[in-house]
C-alpha cells in the first residue's frame, strides 16, 4: 500500500512541476527527456528482473539455508553482508535476489544485512560512481565510518 500512496503522491508532484514549467517548448523538452529515460531504462529493468528471478528460482534451497538460514546466526549475517557488496546492478536485481533467497530459506537478520552492505557498499557503486567523484580518500573514510551499519541492521533484525 505504501507504494501507492508513494506513487500518488510523486504522480501529484510531477503534475504540478509539469504545470508550472513557463512554456511549451519546456513541457515539450522535459516530455522528450522522461521518453528519453523510459526508453533506455526500460529495457535494462526487464532484463534484470529476468534475470534475477531466474537467477533466484536456481538458488539451491540446502545451500541458502545452511549459509543464510535461521540457524546460521552471526556467520550467515557476515555471508549476506559480503554478499550484498558483491552484487552488482541496482535495486530491482538486489531485491528480487533477497526475495528470491528468503523464498529458499534465508533468514531476514542475513537479507536485512545482504540489502544493508548492497546499498553502503555495493562495489560497482564505489567503483563507477563514488570513486569518479569523490575520490578514494573519501571512500576509505566513508566505509570506515558505515562499515558497522549492515551488522547493526542484521543484529537488530533477529529482534523481530
Amino acid at each position: 500500500m505504501n507504494i501507492v500512496i508513494g506513487t500518488i503522491v510523486l504522480m501529484l508532484l510531477a503534475g504540478w512541476v509539469w504545470q508550472r514549467l513557463e512554456t511549451q517548448d519546456n513541457r515539450r523538452k522535459a516530455y522528450d527527456e522522461v521518453l528519453r529515460m523510459l526508453l533506455s531504462t526500460l529495457p535494462r529493468l526487464v532484463v534484470a528482473l529476468i534475470s534475477a528471478g531466474l537467477f533466484a528460482e536456481l538458488l539451491p534451497d540446502s545451500l541458502v539455508r545452511q549459509y543464510l538460514g535461521d540457524t546460521s546466526g552471526l556467520p550467515g549475517v557476515l555471508v549476506g553482508m559480503a554478499l550484498g557488496i558483491v552484487t552488482p546492478g541496482g535495486a530491482f536485481v538486489a531485491f528480487a535476489l533477497a526475495a528470491g533467497a528468503m523464498n529458499a530459506g534465508a533468514a531476514a537478520p542475513a537479507m536485512v544485512a545482504y540489502v544493508t552492505a548492497w546499498g553502503l557498499f555495493a562495489l560497482t557503486k564505489l567503483i563507477a560512481e563514488e570513486l569518479a567523484f569523490l575520490g578514494g580518500r573519501f571512500i576509505v573514510s566513508r566505509v570506515a565510518v558505515t562499515l558497522p551499519f549492515p551488522l547493526i541492521a542484521g543484529g537488530a533484525a533477529s529482534l523481530f
